[in-house]
Order: C-alpha cells, then structure tokens, then sequence
C-alpha cells in the first residue's frame, strides 16, 4: 500500500501547492528565493524534531553521499524557482519540466546502460515533440507581445531564452539526482525519511547568500491585505497565508515523492510526477486563465498520450477487462 499511499500524497499535495506557488508568483515573480527557504527550514525543523531525535540519531547513510545529493537538490530548487522571474509563464514552466521523463531516460541509457523497447521510445518520442510545440509556440507569444527591433523586445526575449536554458538545467540535474539516488537506496536501503531531512537540512547555510533579496520580498509580504484565516480566525498578510499554505503541501508532495523514491524505480517515480504536472497545469489554465493556444493544447495532447503509452496503461486495461472472463470459466 505504501506506493498507493505515497502517489496519493504526490496528487494532492503537489497538486495544491502549484495553486498556492502561482497565487504568490501573480503578485511577485521573483519571490522563488523566500519560498524555497522557507519550504526547506520548515522540513528540516520537522525532520531535526521527529527523524533526527535532536540530532541524537545518526545518519544510515554516510553524509558524503547526503551532500552529493543535497547539492544537486538544491540547486535543482532554486533554479526552477528563479526560471519564473526570466519570463516563464507557470504553463510552460511545468510542461517544460514534465521533459524529465526524457531527460531521466536519456541519462539511465548513459550512465546506468539501461534498454528499453521501441513502444517505451516511441512515447518519450510524443513527450518530446509536445513539449517542443509549446515552447516553440511560447517564444512566439513572448517576441510578439513586444514590438520587433525594440530594444525592450530584444531583452525579453533574451530573458525567456536564460529562462530555457535554467529550466533545461535543472531538468538534466534532476534525472541525475533520481538515478542517484536510486543506486544509493540499493547500496544502503530505503530511508526516505532520513532523505528528506538531510536533503532539506543541510542546504539551509546555502540561503545566506540569498539573504538580501529573502528578506525584501519579507518586506513585500508584509504589505499585502490582511487575510482572515478560516476556522482559526487569525488576520494576517495574505501573501503569507499563500506562503503557510504552499509550505504545508509542499512538505505533503516531496514526502509522498521521497517514499516513492524508496518503493519505485527513478523512472516510475518521474512518470507520477509527470501526471501530476499535468492535472496542475490544466487547473493553472482553467482557473488562472493562463492564455493557451491550440497549438498548446495539442502539445499538451502529445505528452500527456506520450506518458500514457509509458505506462502501457492499455494493455493493464484490456487484462483487466478480460480478467473477470477468465474467472466466470474457472
């Protein structure tokens, strides 16, 4: 049950925070640097009270192999948060990530030697393409919302390409941090608890040299309109109700990620969150009213068929659909 158990927590909680994570970037695009920090002092407060014991339980895993991973997770983090203040829109931003099924692929063929069949290429084949199509069509919308020859046209689209360029970044420095761990957890066991705490605890002396710009968006926060909480009754800014909140189901998604890590294959794992990528981003559309062309939606079509064809989800039906045959002739 614990895979059922740990995906749950990944839709849910993963599904939320992405509302949360826009309702703050709509109101400041640059305020990655004060979420992630607080996303990771809060897991590691919790990870140092209830998994640390204090500090008196040691680490099952030597902390070397912690600091290996500890450093790509974190610079994983916060070039994903940065890449929305170089002009990434929230749609494109998680398309573009949902390429960690390719990129996660890619790197299990180089460094792990792994094979797989032509239905598996053919699918991460339609996951590319899609996402071709919507950062294609993206460029578009950001050199034609600005006039041609421009100056402020140019720097634009000079900031959406760094924007790419960290977002593609970040996405070949997660593949490797997936196979990485997924390689530690056979030479030590499974300890997704422990993990998540180290990978969270560790990078928090990292954040000084974000401090400046943390504590101006502090200030920023501070000046949004009171909010009264629900059920508590407490009036605070609303931006920090949106920061409490993104927090506490940020913790509840990279919980039910790090268990999977445990239980699944860094490939199965990158397929969940890729669905989930994609419930987000229908929501993000919908609700938000994010603008998406055709062009988008069948880019769209192509991952979200592509990752399907991954899970060979229908052959599982049509052996599902049989099933009950076999058992009425027994």
């Amino acid at each position: 049950m614990r895979p059922a158990v740990a995906v749950g927590l990944v839709f849910a909680g993963c599904c939320s925070n992405v509302i949360f994570l826009e309702l703050l970037v709509r109101k400041h695009p640059g305020c990655g640097n004060i979420v992630t920090f607080a996303q990771f002092l809060f897991i590691a407060v919790e990870g140092f009270l209830f998994e640390a014991n204090l500090g008196r339980k040691p680490p099952t895993i030597p902390i070397r192999y912690y600091a290996i991973m500890v450093t790509m997770f974190f610079t994983v983090s916060v070039v994903n948060n940065y890449a929305l203040n170089l002009n990434i829109a929230m749609p494109l931003h998680m398309i573009f990530r949902s390429g960690s099924l390719i990129a996660n692929m890619i790197l299990g063929i180089i460094i792990l030697k792994k094979r797989y069949s032509i239905f598996k290429y053919t699918s991460i084949a339609l996951v590319s393409v899609g996402i071709f199509i919507c950062t294609f069509m993206s460029a578009k919308q950001v050199t034609s919302q600005t006039s041609s020859g421009e100056k402020d046209g140019f720097q634009a689209f000079a900031w959406w390409l760094l924007g790419i360029g960290a977002l593609t970044f970040a996405l070949l420095m997660s593949a490797r941090m997936g196979i990485f761990q997924e390689t530690l957890y056979k030479q030590f066991g499974k300890h997704s608890k422990e993990a998540l705490f180290y990978n969270h605890a560790l990078p928090l002396p990292g954040f000084i040299f974000l401090a400046s710009d943390i504590y101006d968006h502090a200030v920023l926060f501070n000046k949004s309109e009171p909010y009264q909480v629900p059920v508590v009754g407490v009036t605070v800014p609303i931006l920090w109700f949106y920061l409490l909140m993104n927090v506490i189901t940020q913790y509840v998604c990279i919980r039910g990620v790090f268990i999977l890590t445990t239980e699944c294959a860094s490939l199965t794992v990158t397929l969940v969150v890729t669905l989930r990528k994609f419930l987000s981003l229908i929501f993000s559309i919908l609700y938000f009213q994010n603008p998406f062309t055709r062009w988008h939606w069948l880019g769209t079509c192509f991952v979200f068929v592509g990752t399907l064809m991954y899970t060979e989800v229908w052959d599982k039906l049509r052996a599902a659909r049989s099933q009950p045959c076999k058992d009425r002739k027994d």
